[in-house]
């Protein structure tokens, strides 16, 4: 019992004197700097200027990827609005490719005699003109009102004047078309140029 008591004696004594030579340790490194706390390990240092590092380039990533995803979204959208506007001049283009036959039926409905009005063929270059009136309309191609109106240089063209209202006009040469709110056609009109200028021209 004696020879257990005397070894935990001298452990205690190495155990105290360990921590005795660590506390002046401490105590000097204290000195060294000034009194202050001893620097941090450099090895830990090392790894939360690591850790900031890898936090930094996560949120450059980040916002790089969002910048991605922002571009390609206005890119999938100009793409859409590229292909429809493609789409929309392909229509127009035929249109306007359309409009001489369309005006070619238009007069020959208006002239035909009335004495043949009752004729099969009448019936049928009329009904057949109905029809590309129709297909016109579910296009969204739309006649520019002119006979009567003010001239607008964005919706007519003028091709000659004749005594009248000054602006107005007169006579509606060709008809002029509008597709959506784009003009394809404008109307080729005549246009008053004023009694004035009329008593002048003759």
């Amino acid at each position: 019992m004696s020879t257990t008591n005397e070894d935990e004696r001298i452990v205690d004594k190495r155990a105290a004197s360990r921590m005795h030579e660590e506390e002046q340790d401490d105590e000097l490194r204290a000195a060294e700097h000034g009194g202050e706390t001893p620097a941090a390990d450099p090895a830990l240092t090392t790894e939360d200027s690591a850790l900031e590092d890898a936090l930094a380039k996560a949120d450059t990533y980040y916002k790089n990827w969002q910048r991605s995803a922002a571009d390609f979204i206005n890119y999938k959208r100009r793409v859409e609005q590229e292909r429809g506007e493609t789409a929309r001049f392909a229509s127009a283009a035929l249109v306007i490719n359309l409009l001489p036959v369309y005006d070619d039926l238009e007069r020959a409905v208006a002239t035909v005699d009335a004495h043949l009005a009752g004729l099969n063929w009448v019936q049928g270059v009329v009904a057949i003109q109905r029809k590309f009136a129709n297909l016109l309309q579910a296009m969204d191609v739309r006649e520019i009102s002119a006979s009567g109106e003010q001239f607008d240089p964005a919706l007519h063209e003028a091709v000659a004047k004749q005594p009248g209202d000054e602006g107005k006009i007169l006579h509606v040469v060709q008809k002029g078309y509008r597709f959506g709110d784009k003009v394809i056609r404008p109307a080729m009109v005549i246009v008053g140029e004023g009694s004035a200028g009329g008593e002048g021209s003759q």
